[in-house]
């Protein structure tokens, strides 16, 4: 009697649903292989959601190989989506979720994660976040969230988080609250008994200050100075300030503030100016406030947002 072997064959599985989500996702299974002839055949998987994300999330996995035969074939695997849901995204949540400043790259996991999870983002444009989202796949529902619709906008969303959504507030590019909407719809949460929480991520004045070479180790970060009203002000308070100083601003201002600075604080007063901030023309020029003012006046344009960093007073 001879020994009893499985012939070759062909296997294949096919599934457009989830337990989870039986609406979406799709996942293909096809093998032309079996484990007793692994030296032919080939498997292919290709899913389009994920049991965990079924919302989004694309995974390809082809082999031409057997684990078998190690030593022939081919293994690409491509994912585009995360594959463990967080179990801490709970109702009643708003999530203040950086987004990056510059290169998507920057993006973190678990702000991935969040912003694929809740049931509504809140965005300072939606048009400029949703260049960010759709990199990434994300297609939760999006609201508008800026200067100019926050206190309107604070009682509706607080509305929503006592009923049970979880909500995530993203800017434009940074951490929300930080020189972006955020502060209002934060403190009326909290008052309504919302939970709050922020991820921690992208900002630009923390990579501007230890670039720039000044001390790190205390600082006072005053962001945008008021265009007009106050702004003298705020320059001369600063005068006598020992901490290192960080300023926004925006670049068709950069050559005023800077002449306003050396009126102020003195033309010998070391500085640096970041502008492009992880972005492909990422540039840190450092030198005393005159040298700077001097070198920006020359130039025919300034681009990019900008983090102004000068040393206190000696």
């Amino acid at each position: 009697m001879g020994v009893e072997t499985t012939p070759p064959g062909r296997l294949y599985a096919f599934s457009t649903f989830t337990p989870e989500t039986p609406h979406r996702g799709r996942l293909y299974v096809f093998s032309t292989f079996n484990p007793e002839t692994p030296h032919r055949g080939r498997l292919y998987v290709f899913s389009t959601f994920n049991p965990k994300t079924p919302h989004r999330g694309r995974l390809y996995f082809f082999s031409t190989f057997n684990p078998k035969t190690p030593h022939r074939g081919r293994l690409y695997a491509f994912s585009t989506f995360i594959i463990h849901r967080s179990p801490f995204i709970v109702p009643h949540v708003l999530y203040l979720v950086p987004t990056p400043i510059g290169n998507l790259e920057d993006a973190t996991l678990r702000a991935l994660r969040v912003l694929g999870e809740v049931d509504l983002i809140a965005c300072e444009d939606t048009r400029t976040s949703g260049v960010f989202l759709n990199h990434y796949n994300i297609d939760t529902p999006r609201t508008s969230f800026h200067i100019h619709n926050e206190h309107g906008k604070t009682k509706r969303l607080v509305e929503r988080l006592q009923a049970g959504d979880t909500i995530a507030l993203i800017t434009d590019a940074g951490t929300p609250g930080i020189s972006d909407p955020g502060f209002l719809l934060v403190r009326e949460a909290l008052a309504a008994g919302v939970r709050v929480e922020v991820l921690p991520g992208a900002t630009a004045f923390v990579p501007a200050l230890v670039a720039s070479g000044l001390p790190t180790d205390r600082f006072v970060f005053e962001g945008f100075l008021p265009q007009k009203k106050g702004r003298r002000t705020r320059i001369k308070n600063l005068v006598n300030e020992p901490r290192t100083i960080i300023l926004y601003e925006g670049p068709h201002r950069l050559v005023k503030l800077l002449g306003e600075l050396v009126e102020h604080l003195g033309e010998d007063r070391p500085a640096a100016v970041a502008r492009e901030l992880t972005k492909r023309f990422e540039e840190v020029r450092r030198g005393t406030l005159a040298e700077l003012q001097a070198w920006y006046a020359e130039q025919p344009k300034v681009r990019g947002e900008i983090v102004v960093v000068v040393g206190g007073k000696p």
